[in-house]
């Protein structure tokens, strides 16, 4: 479940190098101080080939993640999704996850950054069911963390850097320790934040709440996808604070992630979370969530980049964005 699969190709400057070639220095600003922007993003198996979950959004959440922390990417979105696509059709993938990496190398000293060269790396490697077999359809159990998420105006939420993920650690740890699947966390006004690294969902009388964009959370893009198909369904939805003790007394509850797709959770605090098992609301949003990803409904949002498609495009223009740049 935590442990890389390893492929054949990595994408890394504008080449591709075999997967043990892929090293950076220990030196590395990203390794003394956590100075690397990356994403997570899901190619599923369809009919029509492998399919990489909303591509665009991804690579320009990663672009805005490394804007505000004053790194200059030398490659448009453009040029990374057609990186991300030869990636997969290179690794000989059906379904994968891709893991793009922006790091500050070798260089600086202290924490000023600007010494230190920036890197591109595209990776990709097999990966199921984060929380592990059966989650998806069963549920897991869940605690709320004794560790809050970071306060407004400290580390910036809105970016998907390693160093915010120290806090995820934490907060994961706990959760396993205590014998739990996974734990929730709260802001520092003691309301409901995120998971370890999920965003959260309650269900209460048939409306779907979720904690606001109040700068302790990352704005998922599996969130985001959610509030669209939940809006589609006509399903009510409430965006707001929301205290702990909802947890314990909504209908149902759910963690959305690209690595977690949409997980039910069965219990929080050994308290048993409607009838502890996935419920109407969470049941269909997986339904209409797992038709879009794997190609069998309409897209109409555009979400899907079709490997091959992508491929044959980018080679009728002459390799457009091909491996060397």
């Amino acid at each position: 479940m935590y442990k890389l699969t390893e492929t054949n190709w990595i994408w890394r400057d504008g080449e591709f190098i075999r997967w043990s070639d892929a090293q950076i220095h220990v030196l590395s600003h990203s390794v003394q101080f956590g100075s690397s922007v990356f994403e997570g993003i899901r190619c599923y198996s369809t009919a029509r080939g492998p399919a990489i979950f909303r591509l665009q959004d991804h690579l320009q959440r990663m672009t805005d993640s490394a804007k505000i922390y004053r790194m200059e990417l030398a490659y448009s979105v453009d040029e990374l999704v057609a990186a991300c696509c030869e990636l997969v059709e290179r690794n000989e993938l059906d379904s994968c996850y891709l893991r793009p990496m922006v790091i500050r190398g070798y260089g600086a000293a202290s924490m000023v950054p600007f010494a230190s060269p920036i890197h591109v790396y595209l990776p990709c490697w097999p990966w199921g069911t984060y929380l592990g077999e059966g989650a998806l359809e069963n549920g897991v159990d869940a605690c709320v963390a004794s560790w809050n998420r970071v306060a407004p105006n400290t580390i910036p939420a809105m970016a998907k850097i390693a160093g915010n993920y120290l806090g995820g650690q934490l907060i994961k740890m706990e959760a396993l320790a205590k014998g739990f699947a996974e734990a929730i966390a709260l802001g520092t006004d003691g309301m409901l934040s995120e998971g370890s690294g999920q965003n959260l969902f309650l269900v209460r009388k048939g409306a779907l709440h979720t904690p606001p964009i109040d700068g302790t959370l990352l704005p998922g893009i599996t969130r985001e996808t959610v509030l669209s198909l939940a809006s589609d369904a006509g399903i009510p939805i409430r965006e707001e604070p929301l205290p702990r003790e909802m947890l314990y007394v909504a209908d149902e509850v759910f963690l959305s992630g690209t690595a977690s797709e949409i997980t039910p959770i069965r219990s929080v605090d050994k308290i048993t979370v409607g009838a502890g098992k996935p419920g109407p609301v969470t049941k269909e949003l997986q339904r209409l969530f797992m038709a879009t990803v794997r190609g069998e409904t309409e897209d109409p949002h555009g979400w899907l980049t079709y490997v091959r498609a992508e491929r044959a495009d980018a080679r009728s223009l002459g390799g457009r964005a091909s491996a060397n740049r």
